[in-house]
């Protein structure tokens, strides 16, 4: 079977990894990919929105299974054109994919359908917010309604913050048109977690849960990134509470979506908060997390293209999932400076010092080859991944090789999973 996996990040590169070791997958692509994806992959130098050139690649490949591991081609329609021309294609059509796509969509959903989330109001007039907010006296959070790469949320200590935000996102526009209107809503209090769920319209199958690490610094302060570190699996989420996020959140979302006549088929990411009156949605995305991604799958025992493919030809229910039972801890790497100004062109040293250690691979993001050297090339750069016989273990030997990587103005937490170790 020939492959084709979209999209550049850490996640593409596990995709890619997990993809590669399938009996089934004889040829396997990643467009655009970076240096990582091409340990395992061919890479090609198309663009993840380029649609129109992706869809001639792979009827000219005559490609098995595309995967949308990246969410701007999602919202753009790439699955609908893609499944119109015939082709099969792991991801949601653009009108499922709104509910990453669109914050006020997803909001307005889970309102109708009683699933359990933060009270919130969608503007998309500055003034009218600025109003709203001033006559409120909680912490607020307040989101850019589009597609941000994971930094469109600031959270707020009071109305006088919140203001600023919006006033960031709307009048300055600092996530571009993402802000052209906002979600102000409550802000939850609990520890946060990630339940991925395979779809295929009808079937459910949750995947093994994560714990995200958003700010960027220790002790969860600072602003928000894209992820700088997540483990598999968390203790906040146990069986219970799984089957809750099950009957609460994923039933009703599969319900709605076939009631609208937009099934959803794909990966269906939950970010919640789990606070003292149950789990609540944060977020809905509509693909792998990254670095949630990179955690999860170093756990999957299972072929992934035999899971992507029935998820495609919504044959999700002949699946079984099997895991490794031993946890993963995934530490990423990043560029001095991010999520805001930083360098790019480093040069990278210790990978294969790194990637050599028993049980640990290192997932590249944000990085371009340059004759035989590794540079970076954006602000998350490695996602370091390795797995322990426990969590203190799997986040020892994380640390141990992300250690051993070397660029200038290197970044990292230097937390990631110690809430575990905590409980």
């Amino acid at each position: 079977m020939k492959v084709l996996v979209i999209g550049s990040g850490g996640r593409e590169h596990a995709l890619a990894w997990k993809l590669a070791d399938s009996p089934h997958v004889d040829d396997l692509y990643v467009a655009p990919g970076n240096a990582g994806t091409e340990q395992v992959a061919t890479n090609v130098p198309i663009k993840d929105t380029d649609i129109d050139g992706l869809l001639k690649f792979a009827r000219d490949r005559k490609i098995d299974l595309t995967v949308v591991g990246t969410e701007d081609p999602l919202v753009m329609g790439l699955v609908d054109v893609f499944e119109k021309a015939g082709l099969k294609v792991f991801g949601p059509t653009a009108a499922a994919a709104q509910l990453e796509g669109d914050k006020a969509f997803a909001k307005e959903l889970m309102q109708q359908y009683a699933i359990p989330t933060a009270e919130s109001r969608t503007f998309s007039e500055y003034q009218a917010a600025r109003q709203y907010i001033a006559a409120r006296d909680v912490p607020l959070v307040v989101k850019a309604t589009g597609l941000a790469k994971g930094k469109g949320v600031i959270v707020c200590n009071d109305p006088a913050g919140a203001i600023r935000a919006a006033e960031k996102i709307m009048v300055d526009r600092i996530f571009g048109d993402a802000g052209s209107a906002i979600v102000v809503e409550e802000r939850l209090y609990g520890q946060e977690a990630s339940i991925l769920a395979f779809m295929d319209g009808q079937s459910i199958y949750p995947m093994e849960a994560a714990q995200d690490h958003k700010p960027i610094g220790d002790g969860d302060t600072g602003p928000n990134t894209g992820g700088m570190g997540a483990y598999s699996p968390t203790p906040i989420v146990d069986e219970r509470l799984m089957q809750t996020v099950e009957s609460q959140i994923l039933v009703p979302v599969v319900h709605a979506m076939n009631r609208a006549g937009t099934p959803y088929k794909g990966v269906l990411y939950v970010g919640l908060m789990v606070t003292a009156g149950g789990p609540k949605v944060i977020e809905f995305n509509c693909r792998f997390g990254d670095p949630e991604a990179q955690a999860i799958l170093v756990r999957l025992k299972s072929d992934l293209f035999e899971v992507m493919m029935a998820t495609a030809e919504s044959k999700l229910d002949q699946v079984t999932l099997k895991w490794d039972k031993r946890p993963a801890v995934c530490v990423v790497l990043a560029s001095g400076g991010y999520p805001d100004k930083y360098e790019t062109g480093k040069e990278i040293t210790g990978l294969a010092d790194a990637g050599s250690l028993p049980d640990t691979w290192v997932f590249h993001a944000g990085t371009k080859l340059d004759g035989k050297r590794v540079l970076t090339a954006g602000g998350r750069v490695l996602g370091v991944t390795a797995l322990g016989k426990d969590i203190a273990d799997a986040q020892q030997r994380a640390y141990f090789a992300a250690d051993k990587i070397q660029f200038d103005k290197k970044y990292c937490r230097r937390d990631i999973a110690s809430k575990a170790l905590k409980q």
